[in-house]
């Protein structure tokens, strides 16, 4: 939706708001984004934003406090809030309200509704659903994925994703707590999260289920987003209260919350509702646990419309008489999962004959707006490198390869991830790389008859991003040989639980990693002694490089090292004696690959531990002359 769009919708449904002085709502939206994450810092300051003083008065500064009173602003070191507060050379009078805020976890069982609480297929917006580790929300909307065009489910981040929670997890259908059935109600795929200023929200791809976009009870398919303004009208459809109505009466509002470990407190960008006392329940309640990711929409004469307002996340606490609900924006929202409410016009994969639909433009030293740069190559490992053209490395879509002539297989892989625009794709046929000499390149020979795995250096889902041609592109190149590595057949199976292959999902999940992107290098580690078959050396070792960053946009690295010593020295019996993964400094990383890291030292993570996030606790750690860890589990891991 345009802004004019936007604009055009917020004149058709509004009623006085043009009377407003909009020069000055304006300013004090720019002073809550400057200015709201330092008042936030306060202990007592629960949320601020902009509202009506009184609830009838004229524009202001609202803030929200845990608790009021002179006994509250001492015992707590808290900031008296005076009664204006000069905003671009304006006095603005500011209001203070007792109010405090929790996301809507817990969930109650209404004695009604018992469709909104069943499996349904169709799926409907308005009924239970939630990741297979959380216990039930509510499905927002219907939407389709920019990208791919994928139905797709519209919910919060603590209902689709959650502290326990990881890209690519089964969603149910109804959520846990309203049936365990968890394989029989599976219906999707998470695709998509954001927990931060954008909001509390997520996307799931809808898989094996039909679905009906209109709005349970509502009878609305929605069709636009709007901009919600002070006094506007909205109605939703929960999974607990059913069909529930509000007035707008904050908006532009920064709130803290906490999600509970390892999430822990957040500030969430979002508005706030107040029960319609025209349209209210006989309980009063506008909101209860379970209606989470529940969509607001635009209300006209108590009837809904195809205005999509925003998606309802948190409450008020059980303490507060003031019952009011909060919800992200929709055009927030949308932009940082990147969706539509419109399916596209369809798209077909394209087949294939087709190999070059977008440039093949390799590595991206830039991707994350920091540089960073792949390893530098000693002048020997520079003579071994199998060129292409005069470089050293071979471009593909979303990677480049640096291959190793003498042992036909990539020294490194270096590969750019954005965590937020994956796509699903079909797994393709390994093949010899054309533009490569054959000579060059391990091919299917080695793989016949034994327990080899074709081992993906640069993961295959995480090179599946973008428009759907570049990564369907990218997923055919990732099956190029010159990305793939012999390992054992239980090699992936029994790495730490699969904590190998998912560093990189625990790189974007633990580091607050902007933008959901990364840059990773990775590769085996090359010994005179690797174990030979066939007449290939197969790697012992593997590593891992990943880089992001952080939520200060300073850049971060963390390196790894996976030890496959004594894993192949029979390929013919099922023992097999366990690996170590462990954490490394870049200096001994180049020590054991012979590569040059030294560009990106300063950044190093296990170097440098005051720029860890989450500090494995472990004796290694501690002592400073030791820069090595072994990872036994997420915990260890240091982002």
């Amino acid at each position: 939706m345009s802004d004019a769009e936007a604009a055009v919708a917020e004149k058709r449904r509004g009623k006085g708001a043009g009377r407003r002085d909009k020069g000055l709502e304006e300013a004090l939206r720019r002073h809550v984004r400057t200015k709201g994450a330092d008042y936030l810092k306060d202990a007592n300051i629960t949320s601020v934003g902009i509202g009506l003083k009184n609830g009838t008065g004229p524009v202001c500064l609202q803030f929200t406090v845990a608790e009021k009173g002179e006994f509250a602003i001492e015992s707590l070191g808290s900031w008296r809030i005076p009664d204006t507060i000069e905003v671009e050379g304006r006095q603005v009078p500011t209001d203070v309200i007792e109010r405090d805020y929790r996301p809507s976890f817990e969930v109650v069982e209404p004695e009604t509704l018992g469709e909104r609480r069943m499996r349904a297929d169709p799926m409907r917006p308005g009924i239970s659903a939630a990741h297979v580790e959380e216990t039930a929300g509510t499905i927002g909307l219907i939407v389709f994925d920019r990208a791919t065009g994928a139905p797709s489910i519209l919910s919060n981040w603590h209902v689709l994703h959650g502290n326990r929670g990881a890209i690519g997890d089964p969603i149910v259908q109804p959520g846990p707590f309203d049936d365990n059935n968890l394989a029989g109600n599976f219906c999707g795929e998470l695709l998509r999260s954001h927990l931060g200023a954008a909001g509390d929200c997520a996307l799931a791809r809808i898989r094996t289920r039909g679905y009906d976009r209109s709005v349970l009870e509502l009878n609305v398919v929605p069709k636009r987003l709007a901009r919600v303004a002070l006094g506007d009208r909205v109605v939703k459809s929960g999974r607990t209260t059913g069909i529930t109505y509000g007035i707008v009466r904050r908006v532009d509002v920064m709130a803290r919350l906490n999600y509970g470990p390892p999430a822990g407190v957040r500030v969430i960008g979002c508005f706030e509702i107040g029960v319609d006392p025209e349209r209210m329940r006989e309980d009063g309640e506008i909101s209860m646990g379970g209606d989470s990711g529940a969509a607001w929409l635009i209300s006209r004469d108590g009837a809904a419309t195809d205005l999509f307002a925003g998606l309802h996340f948190a409450g008020e606490v059980e303490s507060s008489a003031d019952e009011h609900a909060l919800a992200c924006y929709a055009l927030s929202v949308q932009k940082k999962l990147d969706f539509v409410l419109e399916p596209p016009p369809e798209q077909l994969l394209p087949d294939d004959r087709i190999e070059t639909a977008v440039p093949r433009a390799g590595y991206d030293p830039d991707f994350l707006g920091l540089r960073v740069p792949m390893p530098g190559l000693s002048l020997s490992l520079k003579r071994d490198a199998v060129n292409f053209g005069r470089a050293q490395t071979i471009p593909y879509t979303h990677f480049s390869v640096c291959l190793s002539a003498r042992r036909r297989m990539a020294r490194f892989v270096a590969w750019n991830v954005d965590g937020a625009r994956r796509v699903i794709l079909p797994r393709r046929a390994f093949k010899l790389d054309p533009r490569i000499e054959p000579a060059h390149q391990l091919g299917e020979e080695l793989y016949a008859g034994n327990r080899l795995d074709r081992g993906h250096i640069a993961r295959r889902a995480d090179l599946c991003w973008g428009p759907v041609a570049e990564a369907d592109q990218a997923n055919r190149d990732s099956s190029f040989f010159t990305n793939i590595a012999p390992q054992h057949e239980r090699f992936n199976q029994s790495s730490r639980r699969g904590l190998w292959g998912e560093l990189e999902n625990l790189a974007l999940e633990q580091a607050d990693a902007l933008d959901i992107r990364i840059s990773v290098f990775g590769g085996p580690i090359f010994a005179d002694d690797d174990t030979r078959y066939r007449d290939a050396l197969l790697p012992r070792s593997f590593w891992k490089l990943i880089a992001y960053r952080s939520s200060d946009g300073a850049l971060r690295v963390s390196a790894f090292v996976l030890s496959q010593a004594d894993l192949l020295h029979d390929l013919e019996r099922l023992e097999l004696d366990p690996f170590r993964i462990f954490q490394v400094t870049l200096s001994d990383l180049s020590t054991r690959t012979m590569l040059d890291f030294s560009a990106l030292e300063p950044a190093d993570v296990m170097a440098h531990p005051e720029m860890a996030t989450s500090p494995a606790e472990t004796e290694a750690l501690r002592d400073p002359r030791l820069r090595i860890a072994e990872i036994l589990s997420p915990a260890d891991l240091r982002f």
